[in-house]
């Protein structure tokens, strides 16, 4: 599947939870529809300056599917909608105003260092998962 294909998720390449919500993905997405980006890395700022999103993706998963991006909350709804399983139900939590689903996302976002740990450095993937990462260009 070509990357133009595929759903990017920018996320935080130096925080814990984000990197175990990458893994967690990445063991449900069988048809590998989602492909990663370090919102360190130089793609990822050249795709979020593309969107006019710059400074939203430090404490975001940002979600850009089909040209069209989604933030906080609605991101991980929209993730979970392509899970398979059981996983597609939470999408319902859309029922939840935006701004009171943003704001836990958001509590939990500023505090996710304190909460769940930081790493030195951006995650490195496996050599089999490399393929799932962009970290340059759109040809990685």
């Amino acid at each position: 599947m070509k990357n133009e294909k595929r759903h990017i998720i920018i996320f935080d390449g130096e925080c814990n939870l984000c990197n175990s919500s990458v893994n967690f993905i990445i063991a449900r997405d069988a048809h590998e529809i989602f492909i990663f980006s370090p919102v360190q890395s130089a793609f990822a700022i050249s795709l979020l300056k593309a969107h006019d999103l710059m400074g939203i993706g430090e404490d975001s998963f940002v979600l850009v599917k089909e040209g069209k991006c989604y933030l906080r909350s609605d991101a991980a709804l929209q993730i979970s909608k392509q899970l398979p399983g059981l996983w597609p139900i939470l999408s319902g939590l859309r029922i939840v105003p935006r701004p009171l689903r943003d704001m836990i996302y958001n509590l939990v976002a500023r505090n996710r260092y304190k909460l769940f740990g930081k790493r030195d450095s951006c995650m490195v993937p496996t050599p089999e998962l490399q393929r799932r990462f962009i970290f340059n260009s759109k040809t990685d």
